[in-house]
């Protein structure tokens, strides 16, 4: 089966506070984005990567990947205003392709081989999977300042990327998403989320992620990204 490897890339990082998306900012020598791409580039058993950009720095991306010469590149093309959006996007580009999709956060660029090649096995088996990581903390539930519940730690993880599914798992959830007019009051923040919502019967199967597949959200965080490149790059 077929796997193209898509980097959403398409936020603005308002949260971070720079004058460009965090994933142009510069990680080790090389844009943040570019870090995943080249995780996927050297994977084995990844065929293609599509990028999807905000529409403003879209001919920016393409010109820097093209002159890295990424080979299995398939393009980059323009994202939403949402990450919904950006992945339906990617989904449109793909077409009626009979292939499996992983879908990866720019904003993760110390994604390694060995994750990526766990979520092509579990691919093989289940039409969704979704890597995470087991809570150290306790995760309280919160109203009005209050704390209003406390589910037990044992059954939470925390999701990372890659969320990789069969290409018309993933189009059939997205579908359904569009024509839920109440979608948009309720969004839900990852792909995964998409599937469990509208594709119940779909199981999605968890593949272990790991503490160094990291999300650059704040500034502290590319410190700590550039020192583990520098321990283990």
């Amino acid at each position: 089966m077929r796997t193209v490897a898509v980097v959403l890339g398409g936020g603005a990082g308002e949260r971070f506070g720079a004058g460009l998306p965090k994933q142009l900012l510069p990680l080790a020598g090389r844009p943040v984005i570019e870090h995943s791409v080249a995780a996927f580039e050297h994977a084995p058993g990844v065929d293609a990567i599509l990028v999807v950009m905000a529409a403003r720095y879209a001919r920016q991306v393409a010109g820097r990947l093209a002159a890295g010469g990424y080979s299995k590149l398939q393009g980059v093309i323009t994202g939403g205003a949402t990450r919904a959006e950006s992945s339906w996007q990617a989904i449109a580009e793909l077409g009626d392709q009979d292939c499996d999709v992983l879908f990866h956060d720019a904003a993760r660029p110390l994604v390694d081989g060995q994750i990526i090649a766990a979520c092509l096995a579990a691919l093989a088996r289940h039409r969704a999977i979704g890597v995470a990581v087991p809570s150290s903390d306790t995760i309280i539930e919160v109203s009005d300042g209050i704390i209003s519940g406390m589910p037990r730690r044992e059954t939470l993880a925390r999701c990372q990327t890659p969320q990789g599914f069969r290409l018309p798992v993933i189009r059939r959830a997205y579908q359904l998403a569009r024509a839920d007019p109440g979608f948009g009051a309720r969004p839900a923040t990852d792909d995964c989320g998409i599937v469990l919502r509208y594709l119940p019967d779909v199981a999605v199967h968890i593949v272990p992620g790991s503490e160094r597949n990291m999300k650059i959200t704040y500034p502290g965080d590319l410190a700590i990204a550039e020192t583990l490149l520098r321990v283990d790059p």
